[in-house]
């Protein structure tokens, strides 16, 4: 049966990255990232308050990196809309902004309450990412090679084609070498997992793979996106200490199980935007011009795979005579 519109959370939440963003390139390069984080943090929590909806935070900056606000359970939004899990990331790479590096980016998703997974003690994960065209073409398990044989051959490209992003971390010194040896091309990137997830769905993106050991917080908050864009997140957590390995083991989680988009967001009902605060070849930073401030963003809606890119430019002089956000 055919539906009217509904009402499209994500042109909602789009204004709570472009906020953050807004808030918190001022502090691009200047090499304070509890600065730089703690300006998204305001702006965001502030936009949230003006939101009609029941939400929860289920994927926050509390547990993980010990932010006095939008901590895993915090109620945000007016509380008098639809029960909602909310995902949020106000500076994904907040190195990259302190440092003045490319794609920090600002990143919100929501989804009907009860269908995001629950990270719980997991801090890290390993993540495969590929966009639609070979969302049935990759295994975990298979060795890197193969993976990447069977990618190029469901996009129609060879291996030589293939740009696989990477995080530049000492656990992945094994990965490199087997991408390379594959024949592949590399991106590596010091941090900014959520933004390659999105590079690898990304039409626009010239990544076709985002392979490793990254965030599973960001792992969840990625899956929003992919599941909206149609490609496939293929996940397995993967402590990086003992404890972490012990507190997952004490929750019943099993750390053989492959976790699949599906897995980590549960409706399609899911929203996901990002907006771009330092420059980069996936979404632009804030741009200040002598009467506004340009922001890059990218909206998704899971429901419909709708994307947008929506290029907005803020009056500043006119913002700052009303709004609490300090801009």
């Amino acid at each position: 049966m055919a539906e009217a519109p509904e009402k499209n959370l994500a042109l909602d939440i789009v204004r709570i990255t472009e906020a953050a963003a807004l808030a918190s390139a001022r502090w691009l390069g200047r090499g304070d990232k509890e600065a730089g984080d703690g300006a998204a943090v305001d702006a965001m929590r502030i936009s949230f308050s003006t939101l009609h909806i029941d939400g929860m935070v289920v994927i926050g900056e509390g547990e993980k990196d010990h932010a006095p606000m939008l901590y895993n359970g915090e109620k945000v939004g007016m509380g008098d809309g639809p029960s909602l899990d909310v995902a949020v990331d106000p500076v994904e790479g907040t190195n990259l902004l302190a440092y003045g590096r490319p794609n920090a980016i600002s990143v919100v998703g929501v989804a009907p309450k009860g269908s995001m997974f629950d990270p719980g003690p997991s801090f890290y994960m390993q993540k495969l990412v590929v966009a639609r065209e070979a969302r049935d073409a990759i295994d975990l398990d298979a060795p890197v090679r193969v993976n990447l044989d069977n990618v190029a051959k469901a996009m129609g490209k060879s291996v030589q084609d293939l740009v696989v992003f990477v995080l530049d971390k000492p656990r992945h010194q094994r990965l490199i070498e087997e991408i390379r040896a594959a024949g592949a091309r590399i991106q590596l990137q010091t941090d900014g997992d959520v933004a390659g997830s999105l590079m690898a769905v990304d039409p626009r993106s010239e990544v076709d793979v985002m392979m490793g050991t990254g965030g599973t917080p960001e792992g969840v908050l990625a899956a929003c996106a992919i599941k909206g864009m149609g490609g496939q997140i293929l996940a397995r957590l993967d402590p990086q200490s003992y404890v972490e390995k012990e507190a997952i083991n004490e929750t019943g989680i099993d750390l053989r199980e492959v976790l699949t988009v599906n897995d980590l967001v549960r409706s399609d009902d899911c929203f996901f935007a990002a907006t771009g605060i330092s420059g980069g070849d996936f979404l632009r930073g804030v741009r200040y011009s002598a009467r506004h401030a340009v922001t890059h963003s990218l909206v998704l809606r899971g429901k419909t795979g709708t994307l947008r890119y929506v290029e907005s430019y803020h009056n500043m002089d006119r913002l700052s005579k009303f709004s609490a956000v300090r801009y």
